[in-house]
């Protein structure tokens, strides 16, 4: 099941600025960025901690690329902040369904790709509290090092 707070999405209207409060304020240096074209955002990973599962927890800020896409829309709703918050798991096909069974509507059909390649699906907010929730299957263990990458989907 759910293994630790894989990250915490923040989305944000400018994200260099954003990054640069993280890093000036609080030490987070950027793991990883990218521009995911299927979910209209330009992204940034930052490290918090590894965990015992070989996985890490992150602040992943999130910056519209395009004026229809679900974090822009949610920015004109809600100015910055918390987006969403994202739960590791080994295996996000069985939980999403286990979930699923329990009532709570599960967004996609099949997990997605992620960031840094993960598997990634949400659960409705209404069935959680008010809560956007993700969960998320990481590609590999990530624990050290800066990468970025531009995805297109």
């Amino acid at each position: 099941m759910l293994t630790r707070i894989d990250h915490i999405g923040i989305a944000c209207f400018d994200l260099d600025k954003t990054t640069e409060f993280y890093r000036a304020t609080y030490g987070f240096e950027v793991f990883h960025t990218e521009v995911n074209e299927e979910q209209g955002v330009r992204e940034a990973m930052l490290r918090i901690n590894g965990t015992d599962d070989g996985g890490a927890s992150y602040i992943q800020l999130l910056e519209p690329v395009r004026e229809d896409s679900t974090v822009a829309k949610w920015l004109d709703k809600n100015g910055e902040g918390v987006h969403h918050i994202a739960f590791g798991t080994a295996d996000v096909d069985a939980d999403s369904e286990e979930i699923r069974g329990r009532g709570v509507r599960v967004l996609y059909d099949e997990p997605r790709r992620g960031s840094m390649d993960s598997r990634i699906t949400f659960l409705h907010p209404k069935d959680c509290h008010g809560v956007l929730t993700e969960l998320v299957t990481a590609a590999t263990p990530h624990t050290s090092g800066n990468s970025s990458a531009t995805t297109s989907h």
